[in-house]
């Protein structure tokens, strides 16, 4: 998408619509046109540019669509604060929901109080502001276990584990979905912990209820995929798309999600773990075969794939 500020400031001076329920909300990705557009009278509310903004770490943007979202739906009850959170948003933007009116009770559809669910995604200062709000109920030893692994405290969360040995067995789904969401949000650390812990590895969850291998390898966490690879996952595991771990790396490895991911050394250790390596297809050269099925991938990884150099020689 191109992000113009001159051909913007143009076509609104031409008469363009802000409010034509796409261009604010895509703006967000870049968002250079987002204060000509706001300025143009965009109106936030409905769009769900609030929400968007909150899947990016931009906090200046954020206020500024805040100070233009004034009596908007969205900030009505605590569906932002609850967003906010499960994408780990910092206490700068909940401090400003909360000054935009947000309510700080929100509960998700399971009952679970922004609070607690600010500890499950391993947000204690996030949780420390909604505390100073009202909300302190006193927490379980299974979600003192869950906050304890989701900010990576290794020490508490063995010390819970020796009194409560039925843990993380005993844990309901909600809970148990936290390691695949936490993968998701790129906390190598906490997965790592919970992997170790006696998590079960192939619950699914995140965005595309999918394991926590697929949302290793989705990232290119080569580190996070190699620990849970050692501990019985397996390439084969599904995802909320239909495919496997195999498919995550083909989508991953062409369209790179994140800016650091190693779709390589994801590949090194999906093979080293039993993932049959590549043959070209003859009938489609710009494509593969692993294990039966078509697939494309990063050129780096099909040369890996195929045990070639990068100029195409096979090793």
């Amino acid at each position: 998408m191109n992000f113009d500020p001159d051909l913007t400031r143009r076509l609104l001076a031409a008469g363009a619509d802000p409010n034509d329920g796409e261009s604010l909300y895509h703006s967000l990705d870049n968002p250079v046109c987002t204060p000509l557009l706001l300025e143009a009278g965009a109106v936030v509310g409905g769009t769900n540019a609030l929400f968007r903004c909150l899947d990016l770490d931009d906090i200046g943007t954020f206020k500024l669509l805040l100070s233009h979202a004034v009596g908007a739906e969205d900030l009505k009850g605590g569906r932002l604060l609850l967003w906010a959170i499960r994408r780990r948003r910092s206490p700068a933007h909940v401090e400003a929901l909360l000054a935009a009116g947000v309510d700080p009770a929100a509960r998700t559809k399971d009952g679970v109080s922004a609070y607690v669910q600010a500890l499950r995604y391993g947000l204690p200062e996030v949780a420390a502001i909604l505390e100073g709000e009202g909300d302190n109920a006193e927490l379980d030893d299974e979600d003192l276990f869950v906050a304890a692994c989701a900010r990576g405290d290794a020490e508490a969360a063995r010390l819970i584990g020796a009194r409560r040995p039925d843990l993380p067995g005993a844990l309901g789904e909600a809970r148990l979905r936290m390691l695949p969401e936490l993968a998701a949000a790129g906390c190598t650390g906490p997965a790592m912990l919970m992997a170790d812990l006696g998590w079960p590895i192939d619950i699914e969850g995140g965005d595309w209820r999918a394991s926590v291998l697929n949302q290793a390898v989705f990232r290119g966490d080569a580190t996070l995929a190699r620990h849970l690879l050692g501990r019985g996952a397996a390439w084969t595991e599904k995802h909320g798309y239909g495919d496997n771990v195999c498919g995550t790396l083909s989508w991953a490895s062409l369209n790179r999600p994140v800016e650091d991911g190693d779709w390589v050394a994801c590949a090194e250790a999906l093979v080293e773990y039993g993932m049959p390596r590549a043959e070209r297809d003859p009938q489609h050269p710009e494509h593969v075969v692993v294990a039966g099925t078509r697939r494309q991938f990063s050129e780096d990884v099909t040369a890996f794939l195929l045990g070639e150099d990068q100029s195409g020689v096979s090793g």
